[in-house]
């Protein structure tokens, strides 16, 4: 573990990742963007919870295991609208790598932090763009990584987007406390869920449903990732990961919650997310594409009905 250079100024002082002990320190550039001296949200005074103006929906892709931020990018791509994908995994941003967009930088104006672009209609913020380097360690206690989350959701200018799609890590912790309650104002859609077929996946998987009903957080669904493994010559299907209690399906069904979809096993996902390169494009014919566009589709089809049911309440 690295350790704190000596003299550090500390992440809230003015001199945060200006000062001369800071040089050569891997949170040097992230600490000079100010982030570090945002308040824990949670303590009195912390100001006012932030706005993401402009928004028609908004999408929590929380992973158990497994999850590689695949399916967060692939809803992102796919979805022919204006989307604004925020990554707030602090500690390991994988959203910059597969969406080739390593080595990008964030620009501040006038009215706030400027979202990295992958197509026009596509932006993508996350702490990866604030490090020097991709294997720098962001050494931060939770207070500082809900600051950073927040000055996200508040200082970055979007736009006018259609869908604001969270990208989160694993488990149910600060940072997944965090965005459901900044954004509690502006009514979730829902929470995407990801697994794997075998037990100590679902174990996890179960957690953070019951997260959901805790905070009472729509659940859009559940997606089996890995699911089996199709062989591309012969087209047999192989289970790699054998479900010895019944996989995401039996889960779903134990728990009342919708199965999305199953995600086979694809060799090109894993090379396509290495190279920054759409699967969609690398590989249109694989039965792993077949199956997000369905579940994407669906996703679709909840927000749709999601947003009536919004305006209904608000007329009635």
């Amino acid at each position: 573990m690295e350790e704190v250079p000596h003299g550090c100024p500390g992440a809230d002082s003015a001199q945060a990742g200006r000062g001369a002990s800071c040089q050569g320190c891997p949170n040097q550039r992230l600490c000079a963007s100010g982030a570090g001296a945002a308040p824990d949200p949670g303590e009195e005074g912390a100001g006012p919870e932030p706005e993401v103006k402009g928004t028609e929906h908004h999408l929590r892709v929380q992973m158990g295991n497994a999850g590689w931020g695949l399916l967060t990018a692939s809803l992102a791509s796919f979805v022919s609208r204006r989307v604004a994908l925020l990554d707030i995994d602090i500690c390991g941003p994988s959203i910059p790598k597969i969406m080739g967009l390593e080595g990008e930088q964030v620009h501040q104006s006038g009215s706030g932090w400027s979202p990295v672009y992958v197509e026009d209609n596509l932006g993508v913020m996350s702490v990866g763009f604030l490090l020097g380097s991709p294997d720098d360690a962001v050494i931060w206690r939770g207070p500082k990584k809900n600051g950073m989350i927040k000055q996200f959701l508040r200082d970055v200018d979007w736009g006018d987007v259609d869908y604001l799609i969270v990208d989160t890590p694993p488990g149910t912790s600060d940072e997944h406390l965090s965005v459901v309650q900044y954004l509690a104002a502006a009514h979730i859609d829902g929470a995407v869920i990801i697994t794997t077929p075998q037990e100590v996946s679902l174990q996890d998987v179960r957690k953070e449903i019951s997260f959901c009903h805790k905070v009472k957080l729509p659940i859009i669904g559940v997606v089996e990732n890995m699911s089996t493994f199709v062989c591309p010559k012969c087209k047999k299907e192989s289970q790699i990961f054998p479900p010895t209690t019944g996989g995401a399906e039996a889960m779903c069904q134990d728990l009342n919650v919708p199965l999305l979809g199953k995600v086979p096993l694809d060799p090109h996902i894993g090379k396509s997310c290495d190279k920054g390169q759409s699967f969609f494009v690398e590989a249109p014919d694989s039965p792993a594409t077949k199956a997000y566009k369905s579940i994407i589709q669906r996703i679709q089809g909840f927000c749709g009905s999601h947003q009536s049911n919004n305006k209904n309440h608000v007329n009635s």
